[in-house]
């Protein structure tokens, strides 16, 4: 069974950093993309960043460019977000997910989901 474990959220004041880890274990073969998305309460589900694991190829949403990292530890199986610079509308729950392929950033183009990690950011 595909598992992806997300952690490495929790609360830091504005212009803080955090870095999220996700580990996966048993993705099919075919996957090739990894991403982060992140959710706020009474908001749509939002991609922040993806990262096609074979090419390395990366994009980002505009509101976390420049701010967000995202990278691979394939020898890990780990997907890290690094978060700097952190602002209080990025406060949500970030989720970690995997796909055959990277298309977008949409949530629905992908298939694997983790149960999300909190990030909480005060002014």
């Amino acid at each position: 069974q595909v598992q992806l474990v997300e952690s490495g959220g929790g609360s830091v004041q504005a212009g803080g950093s955090l870095r999220l880890s996700c580990a996966a274990s048993k993705l099919p073969y075919s996957v090739t993309c990894m991403g982060w998305f992140r959710q706020a309460p009474e908001k749509e589900r939002e991609g922040v960043a993806v990262i096609n694991t074979a090419s390395g190829g990366r994009d980002y949403s505009d509101s976390v460019k420049g701010r967000f990292t995202i990278s691979p530890e394939n020898a890990k199986n780990t997907v890290y977000l690094q978060m700097n610079s952190l602002k209080p509308e990025d406060t949500a729950m970030y989720y970690c997910a995997a796909a055959a392929r990277c298309g977008s950033l949409s949530p629905s183009s992908f298939g694997y989901w983790g149960q999300g990690t909190q990030v909480t950011v005060s002014s």
